[in-house]
C-alpha cells in the first residue's frame, strides 16, 4: 500500500468538554450563548474542516458569543511561523458559527491550524485558542487515497449515552487516520426526539444526554440548530472532527421522515403545528449550512446547493448528491414517464457533465439514498415508495427511468471507474448490479456499497428490486426492527486506493473496527 503513513500524535481539541455523566445538560450548553457571559469567548463545540482540495479548506467554529473568528495555520504543531486568516464576525444571524475559507496551502501536506475567538470589542482579547490538523489533496498519484463513509446519527431516540462514553465509533474511525470522512446523510434526527431514557430488550436501561431542542420535533430555526448542537456535545465526535475533515450530504431526517418538496404535513399530525414542510425544509437547509463547513453554501456561494464534485488528485474524484431537494412526490413510483425523479432534471444534467469532464482514476458518486432497495414510505399508511426502486422487477418504472438514463450515460460515455456509495437503511451491505440479471439491460455492471448507522436503531436489510440486476453478495444486518447500538449492528466503510497499482478496496468494518467484508476492483474499467 502507496497511502502516506501516519503522522505523529494528532492535534487534538484543547480545552474541549468532557463527555458528560449527566443525563441533562445545563441550558448554556445545549441552547443558544447568555449574553451575560464573563471572560473570554469560548469554542465549547469544537472545530471542523471541511471540502478540502489540494490548496484549501473550509475551517469552522462557534463561539459562545458574539466573537471574531481568527484562523492560524502552520506545517508544525508548535505554530512556528504560522499564517494566520481573518475570518468573520460570529453573532446570532448565523447562531454564532462560522467558517473561513484557506487557500494557497501546500498540496500533499499535513496542516495544523487553531482557531482563536477575539472580543469584538478589544481584538487583544481572545480565548484559548482550540486546535486541529488535516491533510490537503495530493497532487501525487503514488500517495494514494484512504477515506471512510457512514451515516444515520442519533436516530429512532438512541442519543449520546454516557453510560457507553457516548459515539464511541468515531475513536475507531479516527484510528485508521482516514484522508477524509463522507457522511452520507441523516447528520441528524429533526424529527426523532430524545428523552433520557429508553427501555432495552434485555431489560435494562438506555441513557441519553437531553437537551431543550431535542424534547420534541424540529420545526422553528432555533429547534434546527439546536438539533446539530446536539451531536457536538460529544466528546467522541468533538476529537474526530478535530482530526478528519468531512465531505457532508443530507438527507431526510435533517428535515423530517421521507420528506419531499411540496409536502403539506396531515392535520393528524399533532406533533407539527408549522405544515409547511417547504418551510421546514428552508430552516433545516439554513442551519445545516451554519453547521457543517460546504463550499457550496457558505454565505455569498453562488450555487447555494447541496450536490457538488469534490476531486481528490488523480485518483478520486467525490460527486456528492442531493436526492432531497429536487425530487417528485413519493408514490407507488410506477409511471412510465418521470421527467423529475428523485435528481431533478437540472442536477442530472450536471452528474452527467462533471462524469464525462472527470479525468480522475475513480469516481465515486455518493448518493443519499440506495438504488436498487426497496424502501417504503408508509407515512400516513400510503403504498407509497421513499427511494428509486418499487419493488418491480420489470423495465424501469418511476424514479428508475432517471437512474436508467445516467447508467445508459456511462455505458455510452465510456466513463471508467464509477462505484456507489451510500447509507440510509441502517445495515451494511455490498449489491452488483449486472446486466445479465436485470430487465433493463443497457449500462455496464456496476457496485454500490451500503454502511450505517453510526449511532442509531438498526433494521433488517432491504428487499431488492431486480429492475437493474442487483445481486447481494454481503448483507449484515439484524433480524429485528431497531436494534439499539447497545446491541451493535453500527456500521462504517472504509475506502482505499493504492497509489500504485490504482486498485480501490472497499472495507465494510464494525463499530470498533474489525473488518467484516473485502472487495478490490480494477482500475480503468467501465464496468466491474
Amino acid at each position: 500500500m502507496s497511502h502516506r503513513p501516519f503522522p505523529g500524535r494528532r492535534s487534538v481539541l484543547r480545552g474541549s468538554l468532557a463527555a458528560s455523566a449527566a443525563l441533562t445538560l445545563p441550558a448554556g450548553l445545549g441552547a443558544a450563548p447568555a449574553f451575560a457571559l464573563s471572560g473570554r469567548p469560548e469554542a465549547r463545540w469544537g472545530v471542523q474542516t471541511g471540502d478540502v482540495g489540494t490548496g484549501s479548506g473550509l475551517v469552522w467554529v462557534r463561539a459562545d458569543r458574539p466573537a471574531r473568528m481568527i484562523v492560524e495555520t502552520a506545517a508544525t504543531e508548535s505554530f512556528r511561523d504560522a499564517r494566520r486568516w481573518q475570518g468573520p464576525l460570529l453573532g446570532a444571524g448565523t447562531d454564532f458559527t462560522g467558517t473561513t475559507r484557506l487557500h494557497g496551502l501546500p498540496a500533499g501536506e499535513q496542516i495544523h491550524y487553531r482557531v482563536l475567538l477575539a472580543d469584538p470589542d478589544d481584538p487583544r482579547r481572545t480565548g484559548e485558542p482550540v486546535t486541529g490538523t488535516f491533510r490537503t489533496v495530493s497532487r501525487r498519484r503514488r500517495d494514494g487515497v484512504r477515506f471512510l463513509w457512514s451515516g444515520d446519527l442519533a436516530g429512532q431516540g438512541w442519543g449520546i449515552n454516557p453510560d457507553r462514553g457516548g459515539y464511541r465509533i468515531y475513536d475507531a474511525m479516527a484510528k485508521l487516520d482516514p484522508d477524509f470522512f463522507l457522511c452520507s446523510g441523516d447528520n441528524i434526527y429533526a424529527d426523532g426526539p430524545i428523552s433520557a431514557t429508553q427501555a432495552l430488550p434485555d431489560g435494562g436501561t438506555w441513557r441519553n444526554v437531553t437537551t431543550e431542542e431535542k424534547a420534541k420535533v424540529a420545526e422553528t430555526l432555533a429547534e434546527f440548530r439546536g438539533n446539530f448542537r446536539y451531536n457536538l456535545l460529544d466528546a467522541n465526535l468533538r476529537r474526530f472532527n478535530a482530526q478528519v475533515p468531512s465531505i457532508v450530504q443530507w438527507d431526510d431526517h435533517e428535515v423530517r421522515n421521507n420528506w419531499y418538496p411540496g409536502e403539506v404535513i396531515a392535520a393528524t399530525d399533532t406533533r407539527y403545528t408549522e405544515k409547511s414542510v417547504d418551510v421546514l425544509a428552508a430552516r433545516a437547509r439554513r442551519a445545516f449550512g451554519e453547521y457543517f463547513p460546504v463550499s457550496t453554501l457558505l454565505p455569498g456561494a453562488r450555487e447555494g446547493r447541496v450536490h457538488r464534485v469534490l476531486r481528490q488528485g488523480p485518483l478520486l474524484d467525490v460527486f456528492v448528491l442531493d436526492m432531497r431537494t429536487y425530487r417528485d412526490a413519493n408514490s407507488p413510483d410506477d409511471q412510465t414517464t418521470d421527467p423529475q425523479g428523485i435528481l431533478g432534471r437540472e442536477q442530472l444534467e450536471w452528474l452527467k457533465r462533471e462524469l464525462a469532464r472527470s479525468r480522475a482514476v475513480w469516481k465515486v458518486i455518493a448518493a443519499d439514498m440506495p438504488l436498487g432497495l426497496v424502501v417504503p414510505d408508509s407515512t400516513e399508511g400510503r403504498p407509497n415508495f421513499e427511494a428509486v426502486a418499487q419493488g418491480d422487477p420489470g423495465a424501469p418504472l418511476g424514479r428508475e427511468l432517471q437512474i436508467a438514463e445516467l447508467l445508459r450515460f456511462v455505458k455510452h460515455r465510456r466513463i471508467t471507474g464509477t462505484v456507489w456509495l451510500t447509507a440510509d437503511v441502517h445495515h451494511t451491505s455490498a449489491q452488483h448490479y449486472q446486466p445479465s440479471r436485470a430487465a433493463f439491460t443497457d449500462f455496464e455492471p456496476f457496485w454500490e456499497f451500503v454502511s450505517g448507522p453510526l449511532n442509531a436503531g438498526a433494521f433488517p436489510a432491504s428487499a431488492l428490486d431486480g429492475t437493474f440486476g442487483p445481486e447481494r453478495v454481503f448483507v449484515k444486518a439484524p433480524t429485528a426492527s431497531n436494534v439499539s447500538p447497545a446491541g451493535g449492528y453500527q456500521f462504517f466503510g472504509e475506502v482505499d486506493i493504492d497509489g500504485g497499482s490504482g486498485e480501490l478496496t472497499v472495507r465494510l468494518r464494525e463499530q470498533d473496527g474489525t473488518v467484516l467484508f473485502t472487495r478490490t476492483l480494477q482500475p480503468g474499467r467501465v464496468g466491474q
